[in-house]
C-alpha cells in the first residue's frame, strides 16, 4: 500500500492484524512467537506494539494467512487513525457519509478543508464505496471511530432509542412534523426519530438537534443524510455546534416531539449567568440539579401537544434540591410517567437509569393529568432474550408499551398527584409500584422441596467432609510448577482466544451448540452459545480454544481467580481464560483443579501489580504425589467441589424462599392454619 510523501508511517496493533487476517488476537501472538520472519514493531510499547501495515499484509499473504476475503475498508482504517487527533478522524468519517449521500463540498456542510492526504484518502474510500449501496462504508468507519473513542464519547443504545420514539410516538398520536434533541450526539436519536416518523424517507419530518461537540454535529448530520432522512440540500436538517443552555440554537422552537439523553452531573452548567432565563417555568434549577434544566429546556421546546421523552439519572426522582420543581412539573400536570430501566440500559451501565415522559399544555389527549404513571421495568428481564448489555429489550418495550397505551398494567401504578406532593416529592419507581404477584401455595411448596433436596445432599457431603483429619506430619511435600509438567508432557496449556460475537447466541442451548464462557465466575454464566459448525472450524484452524472432558478451565484475572473441572464440555474460552489438559496416565485433573485452586498458591503466581493483573498459571505449584494418591486427594476435591455447589444453589433457593413469605406477610396473605 503506497503513502503520501512526508506523510507518518501506517502501524496496526495486533487487534487489527487479527482483524484484518480473520483470526483471534491470539493466533497472531502464536505467530509471532512460531515464525522468525514475522514483521519486527515499528513502534508502539512492549505489551502494545505496532507494525508497518505494508510490511504485515506482505506476510500476511506470502504465508497465506488471510482466512476470510478481506474488507479493503480494514486496510483503510489504519490510515484513518494515522492521520492524528480524534477531531481530524471524526470529521473525515462525516465526509464520507456526506459524500456518498450526494451532499458535495461547497453545499450547507461542506466541513473543513481538506489536506492532500486526507482528500486522497476521502477520494480512495469513496471509490471502495461506489457499489455498496447500504453504505456500509460509512457505517463501519464510524463504529470504528467510537470503538476507538469510546471513553471520550457516551452514545445512546439504539435500542433504547427506538425505546424512546415508540414511547413518544404512543404519548402523541397524529402527525409528527419536527424532532428536537438539544444533545444530539451522533444523531443516535433523531435517526431513531426518522425511523418512527419517516418511514417512507420522503424527508418530511424536520430534524433540530445541537451538540457543544462540532465533530459529533457533523456526524449525526451525515447519519441522518446516509439514512434517508435528509435530502441533499439538507433543508428539513438544523443541526448547530454550541453549548444548549447557554447559547440556544434554536430559540422559541415549537417541536412536536422532544428526545434527548442529556449530560448529567456537571456543574458549570451556567447556573449563575441563566439565573433570570424564562425557561425556568417551574423555579431555578439549584446548581447541583443541572439535568432538570434540561427537562425544563424541553418543557420550553415543545409545541402546544408536543410531547419529550428524556433519559435522566435515577436521583433526579429524589434529590431534594429539586422537589420544588418536581412538584411544579406535577401541579402543572407536564410530567406524565416515570420509567424505571434495568441497570445496563445505557451508559453508566451499572445504575438503572429512568425516563421521564413531559406534554405540554394543548394536548387534548384525554388523560387524567391529575394522576403520575409510574413504571418498573427492573424485575421485568427474561435471560433467553437479553442482548450483551443484560437487558431483555422486547420485554422491557413490551411492557412500556402496554403500560403507556393503557393495555397493561405490570409492573405499573397510577398514582394521585396530590399524594406525590409532600416534603420529598420522591418520583422513584420502586417506591411506588408493588410487585406484580406474590407467591402461592404451588410456589412455596416447590420451593421448600428444592431447599430439602439441598439440604440432604449437604448432610451427605459434610458427613464425609467432616470425617477428614489433618495429617500429623511436618514433612515437607516436595512441590512441581506448572511449567515443569508442561515440559515434562503431563500437561498442555491452551489459552482462550477472541470470539466470533457475530455468532455468538444467548438464550437456552439448543441442539448442536456448544457453551460459551467469557470469564469468571466460571459457574452461573450468562447462557452463551456458538454453533457446532463455527466451534468445529475454530478447533481445526487454531482460531477457536475449545475444551474436552475433564479440561481444568483456570480464570487468569488476579481479582476474579476461579479453577473448575470441566464437566460439561465441549466449552469455547474467551481471551481471559485458559485450559489445562492433564495426560491422565500421570496427572489426574481433579487433583490438579484443587491444588491450583489454593490461595496461597495464588497469591504466590500473581503479579500483584493492580486490579487488572493476570495470574501466570506456569508459576503455580502442586504437591508431587504417585497417581494413586492423587486420585484420592481428587476425589475428596470432587466432593468439596459438590459441597459448594449445593451451598450456592441452597442460597438461591433460600433467598428466593425469604422473599416469597416475605411478600405474603407484606400483603397480609400469611399465617393460615
Amino acid at each position: 500500500m503506497s503513502t503520501t510523501a512526508g506523510s507518518p508511517p501506517v502501524v496496526v496493533t495486533l487487534a487489527e492484524i487479527a482483524r484484518i487476517a480473520g483470526v483471534g488476537r491470539a493466533a497472531v501472538s502464536n505467530w509471532r512467537r512460531r515464525y522468525d520472519n514475522f514483521p519486527s514493531p515499528v513502534g508502539g510499547t512492549d505489551t502494545s506494539p505496532q507494525f508497518s501495515l505494508p510490511q504485515v499484509e506482505e506476510w500476511l499473504r506470502r504465508e497465506n494467512k488471510l482466512k476470510t476475503a478481506l474488507n479493503p475498508l480494514d486496510r483503510l482504517w489504519p490510515e484513518y487513525e494515522s492521520l492524528g487527533d480524534r477531531d481530524t478522524t471524526g470529521l473525515l468519517v462525516a465526509q464520507i457519509g456526506l459524500r456518498q449521500s450526494g451532499v458535495r463540498a461547497g453545499g450547507p456542510t461542506a466541513g473543513p478543508l481538506l489536506d492532500q492526504r486526507q482528500t486522497r484518502l476521502l477520494e480512495r474510500t469513496l471509490e471502495l464505496a461506489e457499489q455498496d449501496e447500504e453504505h456500509r462504508a460509512f457505517d463501519l468507519l464510524l463504529e470504528r471511530w467510537l470503538r476507538t473513542h469510546v471513553r471520550q464519547i457516551t452514545t445512546t443504545p439504539v435500542q433504547l432509542a427506538g425505546l424512546m420514539a415508540q414511547a413518544a410516538a404512543v404519548s402523541r398520536p397524529g402527525p409528527v412534523r419536527s424532532v428536537l434533541d438539544p444533545a444530539c450526539g451522533v444523531g443516535t436519536l433523531l435517526v431513531a426519530a426518522g425511523r418512527q416518523w419517516d418511514a417512507d424517507h420522503a424527508a418530511g419530518l424536520r430534524f433540530l438537534g445541537q451538540d457543544s461537540d462540532a465533530v459529533l454535529v457533523e456526524l449525526a448530520k451525515a447519519r441522518l443524510t446516509v439514512g434517508g432522512f435528509a435530502g441533499r440540500d439538507l433543508s428539513n436538517v438544523s443541526l448547530a455546534a454550541g453549548d444548549t443552555l447557554r447559547a440556544d440554537a434554536h430559540p422559541g422552537a415549537q417541536a412536536d416531539v422532544v428526545l434527548s439523553n442529556p449530560p448529567s452531573n456537571e456543574r458549570d452548567w451556567g447556573h449563575a449567568e441563566l439565573a433570570t432565563d424564562p425557561r425556568w417555568a417551574y423555579g431555578q434549577p439549584p446548581r447541583t440539579e443541572p439535568e432538570l434544566a434540561w427537562v425544563q429546556h424541553a418543557v420550553a421546546a415543545l409545541a402546544p401537544g408536543g410531547v419529550a421523552v428524556l433519559v435522566l439519572p435515577p436521583a433526579v426522582a429524589a434529590r431534594r434540591a429539586g422537589r420544588r420543581i418536581r412538584a411544579g412539573l406535577l401541579r402543572s400536570g407536564v410530567l406524565r410517567a416515570v420509567i424505571a430501566l434495568p441497570p445496563g440500559a445505557a451508559p453508566p451501565y451499572g445504575v438503572g437509569l429512568h425516563l421521564w415522559i413531559l406534554r405540554a399544555d394543548g394536548g387534548g389527549d384525554g388523560a387524567d393529568r391529575t394522576e403520575l404513571t409510574f413504571v418498573d421495568t427492573t424485575y421485568t428481564t427474561r435471560p433467553a432474550s437479553v442482548d450483551k448489555s443484560g437487558v431483555d429489550w422486547p420485554a422491557v418495550t413490551a411492557q412500556i408499551m402496554e403500560v403507556l397505551s393503557g393495555t397493561s398494567t405490570l409492573g405499573s401504578v397510577s398514582v394521585p398527584v396530590v399524594d406525590l406532593l409532600d416534603e420529598q416529592v420522591d418520583l422513584t419507581p420502586a417506591r411506588r409500584v408493588p410487585r406484580t404477584r406474590a407467591a402461592t401455595i404451588v410456589d412455596l411448596r416447590r420451593l421448600w422441596t428444592q431447599f430439602d433436596a439441598h439440604m440432604r445432599e449437604l448432610r451427605d457431603a459434610a458427613e464425609v467432609l467432616s470425617a477428614l483429619v489433618p495429617a500429623d506430619s511436618d514433612e515437607a511435600v516436595p512441590l512441581i510448577s506448572v511449567a515443569e509438567l508442561e515440559r515434562a508432557g503431563a500437561l498442555e496449556i491452551r489459552t482462550g482466544q477472541g470470539l466470533p460475537e457475530s455468532l455468538v447466541r444467548r438464550g437456552e442451548r439448543q441442539e448442536g451448540e456448544a457453551r460459551v464462557l467469557t470469564g469468571a465466575p466460571l459457574s452461573g454464566q450468562a447462557q452463551l452459545w456458538l454453533p457446532a459448525s463455527a466451534v468445529a472450524a475454530g478447533d481445526q484452524d487454531g482460531s477457536l480454544t475449545v475444551t474436552a472432558s475433564q479440561d481444568v478451565i483456570v480464570s487468569v484475572l488476579a481479582r476474579s481467580f476461579d479453577v473448575r473441572v470441566d464437566t460439561d464440555a465441549p466449552s469455547v474460552l474467551g481471551p481471559q481464560l485458559a485450559a489445562l489438559r492433564a495426560n491422565p496416565a500421570v496427572l489426574d485433573p481433579w487433583f490438579l483443579s484443587g491444588c491450583l485452586r489454593a490461595p496461597a498458591n495464588v497469591h504466590r503466581a500473581g503479579t500483584h501489580a493492580s486490579t487488572t493483573s493476570r495470574i501466570d498459571v506456569r508459576r503455580l505449584h502442586i504437591p508431587r504425589l504417585s497417581l494413586e494418591e492423587q486420585r484420592r486427594y481428587g476425589e475428596i476435591y470432587r466432593r468439596i467441589t459438590a459441597f459448594e455447589c449445593e451451598m450456592t444453589d441452597m442460597k438461591s433457593v433460600g433467598g428466593e424462599l425469604s422473599r416469597a413469605l416475605g411478600d405474603l406477610l407484606a400483603a397480609g396473605h400469611l399465617p393460615r392454619n
